[in-house]
């Protein structure tokens, strides 16, 4: 399968940071930037493997920097890494302070997505090729956040199996 580039998959999401999007302390909800994120994430993986995706796992969120009420807030996602039928996606996300044109990146992120065939069944995806310094600098670490992942599914897979057992009106001291 032939590789594509990274600027293929690139997309980009802005938006204007308004009141309801927003908690008591005039910020925005971590959870509105999370679903922001997560669709941005989702146009880049569709872009590289031209088939439709599922999230497989968000692997981290991290708020750098809070993005204030009538702020705008800009997405950029693309691909980084593939294996097989996933893809690694990589998210900034920069506020920019409108009145001011002062910018700071705010938030990155990691996602994984699967791509899925007619049959809804997981396909393979074609290999990344990084051209810039950033873009090679994400695709070289990617192996170590790939194994970090298979470890924390593996916690997780152990997890599901205590926890779905135990009913929530169930008390852990017994």
């Amino acid at each position: 399968m032939e590789g594509k580039y990274v600027n293929e998959s690139r997309a980009v999401k802005a938006a204007h940071v308004q009141p309801l999007d927003t908690n008591y302390h005039g910020t925005m909800f971590g959870g509105k930037l999370m679903s922001y994120i997560d669709d941005v994430a989702a146009l880049s993986a569709i872009r590289h493997a031209r088939k439709p995706v599922v999230t497989a796992s968000t692997d981290s969120v991290d708020f750098l920097h809070p993005i204030k009420e009538g702020s705008s807030v800009c997405l950029e996602s693309f691909v980084t890494y593939t294996h097989k039928t996933s893809m690694e996606v990589f998210v900034k996300v920069i506020t920019e302070d409108l009145l001011t044109g002062e910018r700071q990146l705010c938030a990155t992120s990691f996602l994984t997505f699967v791509a899925l065939g007619d049959d809804g069944r997981p396909v393979k995806v074609p290999p990344i090729i990084p051209e810039s310094a950033e873009e090679k600098m994400l695709f070289e670490s990617a192996e170590g956040r790939r194994e970090i992942r298979k470890i924390r599914r593996e916690d997780s897979r152990r997890f599901s199996q205590v926890f779905s057992l135990a009913q929530p009106w169930e008390s852990s001291r017994s």
